[in-house]
Parts: structure tokens; sequence; C-alpha cells
């Protein structure tokens, strides 16, 4: 496996990672516990800003070595990231929906 391979693989990996943090943010909120939910939210933010700092240092030299080429493995890494971004942004909305129903039912 070649050094790229494995620094988009690694992408591959924080995608999950972030989308996971997400998914366990919106059921620590069904439990009430929002203070959890926001640390977990946080999680999966900052594994993809580091995912996105990968991803761009990945895009710059492929730009600067005229490369050009879109492996199946990049596009891979891509949609992981792709969908751990709508998975975040829609926890945050259902974290901050059972929030405001928990504070309905005092």
């Amino acid at each position: 496996m070649s050094e790229e391979e494995r620094r988009i693989l690694k992408l591959v990996i924080q995608g999950g990672d972030a989308r996971c943090a997400a998914m366990e943010a919106i059921e620590a909120a069904r439990e009430g516990k929002f203070a959890r939910a926001a640390v977990l939210l946080e999680q999966s933010s900052r594994t993809l800003a580091s995912a996105h700092s990968d991803q761009t240092d990945l895009l710059q030299e492929d730009l600067r070595e005229g490369q050009g080429s879109v492996s199946l493995l990049m596009v891979h890494a891509q949609d992981h990231l792709m969908g751990a971004i709508t998975v975040r942004d829609l926890a945050g909305e259902i974290v901050e929906l059972y929030r405001r129903k928990e504070e309905r039912a005092r």
C-alpha cells in the first residue's frame, strides 16, 4: 500500500469516526444527556476539521504534481466525508429538537 493510499484511508477512518460521534450525540440527547451530546458533536466537528485539513493537503499535492487522476479510493473517502458532514449537521439539529422537547416537558 502506498503512502498516498494510507493517507486516503485515514480520511475514510476520520469520516467514520466523525459520523459515529454524531450518531452517539443523537443517542445521548434521546436519553436527556445534553452535555454529553454537546461533547460528542464537538468531537465530530474536530475530527471533520482534521479530515478537511488532510483532504486539502492531498488535493494541493495532487494539483502541484499535476497528476489530475482520481482513484476509486479517493472517491470513496470523499463520499465518507460528505456523509459524515451531513450526519453531523443533522445530529446538531436533532439534539436541539430533543433539548427543546425536554424543556417544554418541564
